[in-house]
C-alpha cells in the first residue's frame, strides 16, 4: 500500500465501512473490527443513543492494518466525505495500550471545549478510570492534532479517545463508557 492506503484497506475483501447520517454530532471508529478492538462498538452505540452520526471501518481478522490517522483520507472514500461534510463536530474513538496508562482515557483532538464536556461525564461514569485532558500529559502520538487527522476536519473539529484495552471489553465498564459518551453526545450544545 503505498500511494493511497486508505483507499487500498477499503478495496480489501473483508472489510466493510459504514455510515449513518443522523444528528450533527458524529463518532468514528475507523480502526475498528479486529484492529483497535470494541472502538466500533463502542461509538455505535453510543451514536445509536444519542441519536449521532456514525461512521466506520471494520477490519476482519487476520487482516489488522493500521493506517495512521493523517492517511485516513475523505478523498479516498465518498463515504467518509460524506459523514464529515454532514457531521458539525466529531468524537473518534481509539484504542491503544502503553505501560503506565492501562486505567487512562486520553482526550486529545482540537476541540478542547468538548474534551472537557466529555471529560466530565466520563469522570461520573467511571470513577477507576483516570481522564487525561492535559494535552502536555498526553503522548505526543496520541493527541490526535494533525491538520490531516479526520477529526479535525469537520467545521468545529472534534475530540480523539484513546481507550486502553481494559475498557474496550464486553463488561460492565464498556456499558458505563458508552452510557457516559451517550450523555455527553446527547447534551452538547457546541
Amino acid at each position: 500500500m503505498t500511494h493511497a492506503p486508505f483507499r487500498e484497506l477499503l478495496a480489501t475483501p473483508g472489510v466493510r465501512e459504514v455510515c449513518h447520517l443522523r444528528g450533527r454530532l458524529g463518532f468514528m471508529a475507523y480502526h475498528g473490527g479486529a484492529l483497535e478492538e470494541m472502538t466500533d462498538v463502542v461509538a455505535s452505540a453510543a451514536a445509536a443513543r444519542s441519536g449521532a452520526s456514525y461512521y466506520a471501518v471494520l477490519q476482519p481478522t487476520g487482516h489488522e492494518h493500521h493506517i495512521p490517522s493523517h492517511r485516513v483520507s475523505p478523498h479516498e472514500s465518498a463515504r467518509l466525505h460524506r459523514f464529515l461534510a454532514h457531521v458539525d463536530t466529531v468524537i473518534t474513538i481509539h484504542g491503544f495500550g502503553r505501560h503506565g496508562y492501562w486505567t487512562s482515557l486520553l482526550l486529545g483532538g482540537q476541540n478542547r471545549a468538548l474534551a472537557h464536556h466529555v471529560a466530565g461525564h466520563l469522570r461520573e461514569h467511571l470513577p477507576d478510570y483516570h481522564v487525561e485532558t492535559d494535552m502536555e500529559r498526553i503522548p505526543s502520538d496520541l493527541r490526535g492534532l494533525h491538520r490531516h487527522n479526520p477529526v479535525n476536519l469537520p467545521r468545529r473539529q472534534g475530540l480523539q479517545i484513546e481507550l486502553p484495552p481494559r475498557v474496550r471489553v464486553s463488561s460492565p465498564h464498556t456499558e458505563s463508557l458508552i452510557k457516559a459518551l451517550a450523555a455527553a453526545a446527547g447534551d452538547w450544545s457546541g
